[in-house]
């Protein structure tokens, strides 16, 4: 299997915890971890290339 690039792996892991999130009613987390994944992963695919 071919390995995902890690920006990726850091954005999906955002978003799923950002839904738990949502399940929870906890919209203000949400958005803050969705903010958070977006510039990580920026960060991360900065610094790959």
């Amino acid at each position: 299997m071919e390995s995902l690039p890690k920006y990726y792996t850091r954005l999906f892991n955002g978003v799923t915890d950002a839904l738990e999130a949502l399940q929870k009613r906890d919209y203000g987390k949400a958005e803050d971890l969705l903010i958070r994944a977006q510039q990580d992963a920026e960060e991360i695919y900065i610094s790959e290339e």
